[in-house]
């Protein structure tokens, strides 16, 4: 293993997304992973949405770089298993909710016995106290709780709206990876493990709160209201597609009426300051979209880029891999799985200049590494085969 986090070990028994995706960034970073799934069907996620070989697109988005191993949690041996890969991992992650895995017979202070300066990790939708803790929650659900939903309301109906990704799942991900690397450090120091408490709600309310929560942030009088943001968030329509625009400075505000030739605009009382600007927003978006909207992307996209605005193309999904700057970067890589067949997937997105990383393992198989792990852990060839013809094993 390269990466980072070379030599750590974690022992990660969430599924879904949330879990799952905060893992496979630590594998990717050099941590050696041990995925433990329910035998049978494994991580539910294995069976959802677009697939090939058995395994679908979305399990592979968040499960590269692992090992799996399918053990039967319920059987006491099963559960000393779990046990004996803990005493030697440094972090264990779940996410099923509160108390479950206390029942289960892997909570906290059972681990913590095994392995007494083990980063615990528990991701739960609301977190593990109040009215809600042990409600079951999704992405989507989660977005109208944080406020994400009325964030994206429609300008003109107020029609809230989702945004239409797994958001909560993946930034509560990205909140769980930072927080594990910061543990580790803390450990390093100290000697002391610790558990990491981390709600989705917590991690999305965190996640929308500088722009997102602007106008609901300070108390009390004298505050002047402005519009959020996403109110200049704008997609133009042109003859062939669309375009992004994001004209935030002055400069860049003058620069997009002489790109759309209406250099005239520059001097209109409506948008001669930035406050003016706002107070007249509708309008202005309405003048520069309708001067737009004979170019074509490219022309626009070239007229832009002479006058500085940041700008793009509204790329399909399709298309994001083939654009020549995703290329230039190497964003993307296409690999040959042994059961999924070609592919494309993301690169690790951080450049580590020292330690860098990387992909160092294809999507697994359920149960791809059982006897490699017990093997590890110190059973004969004939106490694995028990294990396997007994179900505590897949």
């Amino acid at each position: 293993m390269s990466g980072p986090l070379a030599g750590v070990k974690v022992v990660d028994c969430s599924a879904y997304i949330t879990g799952p995706f905060a893992t496979m960034m630590l594998a990717d970073q050099g941590a050696e992973v041990l995925k433990v799934e329910p035998i049978g069907i494994g991580d539910v996620m294995r069976h959802l949405g677009t697939s090939r070989g058995g395994i679908s697109t979305i399990f592979a988005g968040c499960n590269r770089s692992k090992r799996s191993l399918a053990l039967d949690l319920r059987d006491e041996r099963g559960l000393e298993i779990l046990k004996r890969l803990v005493a030697e991992a440094d972090v264990f992650v779940q996410n099923f909710r509160p108390g479950v895995a206390d029942r289960l017979g892997f909570g906290e202070e059972a681990l913590r016995g095994v392995r007494p300066d083990l980063i615990y990790v528990s991701i739960s939708a609301f977190g593990p106290r109040g009215p809600w803790s042990g409600k079951p929650a999704f992405d989507h659900v989660l977005q109208a709780a944080a406020g994400v939903a009325a964030v994206q309301a429609d300008l003109e109906t107020g029609e809230p709206s989702f945004v239409r990704n797994a958001m909560v799942d993946k930034l509560t991900a990205l909140t769980a990876a930072q927080a594990v690397a910061a543990a580790l450090f803390h450990r390093e120091r100290t000697g002391e493990g610790q558990h990491l408490e981390i709600s989705m709600l917590a991690s999305a309310v965190h996640f929308l709160w500088p722009d997102g929560m602007g106008r609901d942030t300070l108390l009390g009088e004298g505050v002047t209201l402005r519009p959020p943001l996403s109110d200049g968030y704008r997609m133009v329509a042109v003859k062939d597609g669309h375009v992004a625009i994001a004209a935030i400075t002055q400069e860049q505000v003058h620069g997009l009426m002489r790109a759309v030739g209406r250099p005239e605009f520059v001097e209109d009382e409506r948008f001669s300051s930035v406050n003016a600007l706002l107070t007249h927003l509708d309008e202005f978006q309405a003048e520069t979209s309708a001067a737009a909207a004979d170019l074509t992307v490219a022309e626009l996209i070239a007229s832009l880029e002479r006058e500085d605005v940041p700008a793009a193309p509204v790329l399909a999904p399709a298309d994001v891999s083939d654009h020549p700057q995703v290329k230039a970067s190497e964003v993307v890589e296409e690999v040959e799985h042994p059961v999924m067949g070609p592919m494309r997937r993301p690169r690790p997105p951080v450049r580590f200049s020292r330690s860098p990383a990387a992909v160092s393992r294809h999507t697994p198989v359920l149960g791809e590494h059982g006897d490699e792990v017990l093997e590890a852990l110190g059973f004969s060839a004939a106490e694995r085969e028990d294990l396997h013809a007994k179900g505590v094993v897949g």
